[in-house]
Parts: structure tokens; sequence; C-alpha cells
């Protein structure tokens, strides 16, 4: 079930490599400059970007060492590097040794942001897990009320106040009623925002230390929520964000939007920054962990 969702979730993408890829792999061609090129070319296709040149000069360095000897040996050389390269420890929900969980999510405008939370805590209600939303997204009122209705579908409980309040005052409360209530999990939306926006960066910064005034070590986790459709872009937001912010892991939202899941595999190997969860849908259910092996195969059968 799960990997049928992030299949589909990859549709766009695999539809875009497939029938070529077919193409080129249906016969025994020789491994030769016009076949690297092809497969350059559709590995660019994909949005994978340099990462393409990286993998295309380990498969001549592996056929230069005679790891592979034609192009049918290719597809599986090509399988694993891209696994290798995605490869990272098996992803669980976040979660503190002393509860509540605290989660910080940032992204810039448009990203996806506000229903990522909810896919994110539905996945911890599932989990039978008392969840807080705090909408710190003041500025934004569609975002307030997107984010409710969320809750309400989800079974999770909600801290916002009226349209332009101080977001690190929403912060206070959803910690303050996070604790008061035993929530396993609170969950911190924000505004929009780009890494070169101070005085958003300086709010970020102010929610932060409200949080961790309240408990110590919060946030637990700082998610970023990249926008897939946005391939290349997305590698450059997560480098950005990386260096201005904390972050601890990624949520791709959208790669049910995209022919560019490549991207996917730039953003590993060049940020670094683990990419925990990816939404593949509309609904809050469309969401899954994020698994390398499945990735790979769910973009290349």
């Amino acid at each position: 079930m799960i990997f049928k969702r992030l299949f589909k979730g990859l549709a766009k993408t695999r539809e875009k490599l497939t029938s070529r890829l077919k193409t080129l792999f249906s016969i025994n061609r020789t491994l030769d400059d016009d076949f690297i090129d092809e497969l350059e070319e559709l590995l660019y296709l994909s949005d994978m970007g340099g990462t393409a040149v990286r993998v295309i000069d380990r498969i001549k360095d592996a056929y230069a060492a005679g790891e592979i000897k034609n192009s049918g040996e290719v597809f599986d050389f090509l399988k694993a590097q891209l696994r290798e390269i995605m490869d990272e420890p098996e992803i669980a929900l976040p979660e503190h040794s002393a509860p509540p969980t605290v989660i910080l999510v940032v992204g810039v405008n448009g990203c996806g942001k506000t229903t990522s939370i909810a896919k994110l805590g539905y996945l911890y209600t599932q989990a039978g897990k008392k969840v807080v939303f705090g909408a710190c997204d003041t500025f934004r009122a569609a975002a307030v009320e997107q984010l409710t209705l969320w809750s309400e579908r989800i079974g999770a409980r909600i801290v916002k106040k009226e349209a332009g309040s101080d977001p690190a005052a929403v912060a206070f409360d959803a910690i303050d009623i996070g604790l008061r209530e035993k929530a396993d999990v609170i969950i911190v939306d924000t505004a929009g925002r780009l890494h070169t926006q101070q005085n958003l960066m300086q709010e970020l910064e102010k929610i932060k230390r409200v949080l961790s005034k309240k408990i110590p070590d919060a946030p637990h986790e700082v998610l970023l929520v990249l926008d897939a459709t946005t391939g290349q872009n997305a590698v450059v937001q997560a480098q950005q964000f990386g260096e201005a912010v904390d972050v601890t892991g990624l949520f791709l939202a959208k790669l049910d939007g995209t022919a560019k899941g490549g991207a996917v595999v730039s953003i590993r190997e060049q940020v670094r920054i683990p990419v925990k969860f990816v939404g593949v849908g509309e609904t809050y259910e469309d969401v899954e962990f994020f698994n390398a092996e499945s990735f790979v195969d769910a973009m290349l059968e």
C-alpha cells in the first residue's frame, strides 16, 4: 500500500523517463559515447542537474575498470548508484525522550507547508499521539483557516490568535497549552519566507527562543518543506535554508505534481540534510516516510 502511493506519486517523473529508458535498454547496444549521451540526457530530463554528470562519470569509470561490460548491465548499475547516493538511515517519526516533541516547520510561500503539517499531524495521530498545532502564520488568514480545517479532520488541537498577532505569542500559547494538556507533539507553523528576508528570519529566531524558554531543548526538529515541482530550485532553497536555519530534515511536498523527481537525488547528494517525508497527493493521508530504495524503484521501474 505504501509503495503503491509512492509509485503513483512518481508517475509523472516515471512517464517522462520510462519509454525512452525502455528504448535505450531494450537492445544490447554497445556502451559507446552515443549511449552515454542519451542516458545523460534522460537523467537531466528528470532534473538531476549536476548529479547526472557525476553518475555518468561513475558509469564510465566502472566500464573502464571492467565492472560493467555492456549497455545491458548499465541499468542495474545505475539503480545501485542512485540508491547509494540516496541512502540514509531508516526514518521514524521524530519523538523526544521527554514529551512533548516540538517540531518547527519552515519554507517559502507556496511550498505546500500547511498541507504538509496536516500530513505530519496525521502520521502522529495515526500512531496514537496527541497533537497540537501552533498557527504562527498569523499574517495569512487563509493559512490559519486551512490549518484549522485540517486539525478538525485529523483530530488535532489548534492554537491560534487573531490575524496580525505576534507569531511568537502564538508559539508561546501553543507550548503552554501543549504542556498543560499533556500533548505528545506540538507542530509549529510559520510564515513563508526566503532566507534573505532578514526581518522574517529574525522573527523565526524569536519563535525559536520562545520555544526554548518553555522547553529548554526545543525545537527538537526543524523541518524544511520543499516544493518538488520547482526541481533544481528546491536544491538551492535547501542549501540556503540549511545555512540560515538549523534544519534537521526535509519534507518534500507535491511530488505527485512533477516530472522533476530526479531533483530529490540532487538534493540528497548536494545538501546532505535527510529527506524524511514525501507528500504524494492532495489529502492528508497522502504522505510517506522517505525510503531510498523504494524511491529509486518507483522512479525507474
